[in-house]
């Protein structure tokens, strides 16, 4: 599905990328892992084509996406919860939902869209309670599960979450990682950036380690948590 290779890219006169590689197959969760300042928000900007690549490529079922306006790599079946959630603050819940519905991606056995509103109502039934309420008065555990819902509501190919559970609640933490393990049961694509080691190496079928702008590691669950020296070496702070 998603393949990126060698990728380079920056900011102005300085490069945050050199030499990043990693693939998403149909159905796989795929974690991407660093200490922080690696330049994992890098790449997941410059997969979404918020930030242009400098070198590399990025292919979305063969085909290159690179240079693409974000919208347009988007609609090719990516749906982004980026890091700060980044709702928008003025709309109620259901007006963020509304906003970004797109019938893209995944189908029900009727052949209608799999993410619908009451589909996401019952995925985080917190947000129906809500759903008057304008983003700005949303908790962040809340803000969330919205920014989470919006991407579905795009009906995705591949989700992308940038700092999946930073800084919520053990409560509100646990209930993102219920439903991510239930959006993979469902077959749903994803690449993840999170700090739980143990819960990304629970869900993850495979991770992606890099270290000041290049890739370091890849490998399965089992292989990582038998690599101290790869934890040891990249991840802890």
């Amino acid at each position: 599905m998603l393949t990126v290779e060698s990728l380079a890219a920056g900011y102005g006169d300085s490069q945050v990328l050199f030499d990043v590689s990693l693939r998403v197959g149909a159905g796989e969760v795929v974690t991407l892992l660093g200490r922080n300042g690696m330049g994992k928000t890098t790449t997941v900007r410059a997969i979404m084509g918020l930030l242009p690549a400098r070198g590399g490529g990025i292919a979305l079922d063969g085909e290159s996406v690179a240079g693409l306006p974000p919208h347009r790599i988007a609609q090719r079946g990516i749906g982004l919860v980026p890091e700060g959630r980044q709702v928008f603050p003025t709309l109620t819940v259901e007006e963020n939902l509304v906003a970004t519905a797109a019938n893209r991606g995944p189908r029900d056995a009727t052949g209608a869209p799999r993410w619908t509103l009451a589909a996401v109502w019952r995925l985080f039934p917190r947000l129906l309670e809500r759903r008057g309420n304008p983003g700005s008065r949303l908790s962040g555990g809340e803000q969330q599960m919205l920014a989470i819902g919006r991407a579905l509501m795009t009906n995705p190919r591949l989700l992308i979450l940038d700092e999946a559970t930073e800084g919520l609640a053990p409560v509100i933490r646990a209930e993102i990682w219920a439903v991510l393990a239930a959006l993979k049961a469902e077959g749903q694509a994803i690449l993840l950036i999170d700090k739980n080691l143990g819960a990304v190496l629970r869900l993850g079928d495979r991770h992606v380690v890099i270290e000041k702008g290049r890739t370091v590691w890849s490998g399965g669950s089992a292989a990582l948590a038998a690599a101290p020296e790869v934890r040891d070496t990249y991840l802890h702070v």
